[in-house]
């Protein structure tokens, strides 16, 4: 009896038989799970918003860098107020009134590079490390931020990538070429402060924030006394001591460069008048020490 030959009429949604050794099993039809759909990533920003940061005097010639941390109240379009009626948007929560006209008034003088964030601290605070829990803030001098509450981590990655980095690498790249041209940065970053805080006064003019290098807050509290019209608080009405993630502690303490962190009283810099008088108060006391040799130098100073 001879043996009968594999059927080759059979059905063709027959599976072959494996058995037999001619091949895998096959599905009767194709099983396939339908694609996902493509996510659509809308950016943060527009075309008609800010830049994330600016840059003046690019090529300036002199060590001097100005930072300016919180110096717009812009928020990104697709964001809208954040919930917040536009007298908050006013308010020191939202920028440091005052701090970049005084901050483009130092420029001027100098010839200095600076640089300026373009939104507000409200939306993310590149002055922040971005672990810190006030980076993006839900609450701001008792005041809730709607926009900012249950925010998901795809949506604080779109701040965090659209504003906080691009404002640090314009930093970075302004620090990069001062350096480039041979010379040691300087940093000052131009803050402003309330004249009261939950009901208490705050008497000084001008504060002088900074750690443990001493090089240049010390000679500039020293300058500003001088003067006799001021009152200088060293390290008040906040202290810099122990602070980290923010912008000095970022790109000047770790190289060791020389730094210092201004905090002018907010009603002294609202107007363009009081940002005049200011930028060369400043300017004065701190003209002379830009010539001092310990500014020229690399020098890390151990935080405690």
């Amino acid at each position: 009896m001879v043996a009968s030959s594999p059927d080759h009429h059979a059905h063709p949604d027959t599976p072959p038989d494996t058995a037999s050794g001619e091949g895998p099993a096959e599905h009767r039809r194709p099983v396939t799970a339908p694609a996902p759909a493509p996510r659509i990533v809308v950016p943060l920003l527009g075309p008609d918003d800010p830049p994330p940061a600016m840059t003046l005097n690019p090529v300036a010639g002199g060590p001097l860098l100005l930072v300016c941390d919180h110096a717009s109240r812009a928020i990104p379009k697709r964001l809208g107020d954040l919930g917040l009626p536009e007298e908050q948007l006013c308010r020191h929560i939202a920028y440091d009134i005052g701090a970049a006209e005084l901050t483009r008034r130092l420029a001027a003088r100098f010839g200095a590079t600076a640089v300026l964030s373009g939104f507000s601290r409200l939306v993310i605070d590149p002055n922040r490390a971005l672990d810190d829990p006030t980076a993006i803030p839900v609450v701001s001098d008792d005041v809730v931020i709607p926009g900012n509450r249950a925010l998901d981590a795809e949506a604080q990655a779109l701040r965090v990538e659209a504003l906080f980095h691009p404002y640090h690498t314009a930093v970075a790249a302004a620090v990069a070429a001062i350096v480039a041209r041979g010379q040691v940065p300087v940093m000052v970053s131009v803050h402003s402060f309330t004249p009261a805080m939950r009901g208490i006064a705050r008497p000084w003019h001008i504060g002088i924030l900074w750690d443990n290098d001493p090089r240049l807050p010390v000679p500039l509290i020293e300058a500003l006394e001088a003067d006799g019209r001021w009152c200088v608080g060293d390290n008040q009405p906040y202290s810099g001591r122990g602070t980290s993630g923010g912008t000095v502690e970022t790109h000047a303490t770790p190289a060791g460069y020389p730094n210092v962190l201004l905090e002018v009283r907010q009603d002294l810099i609202a107007t363009p008048e009081g940002a005049d008088l200011w930028a060369q108060v400043i300017g004065d006391a701190l003209e002379p020490l830009l010539g001092l040799p310990s500014l020229a130098t690399i020098h890390h100073y151990p935080r405690a």
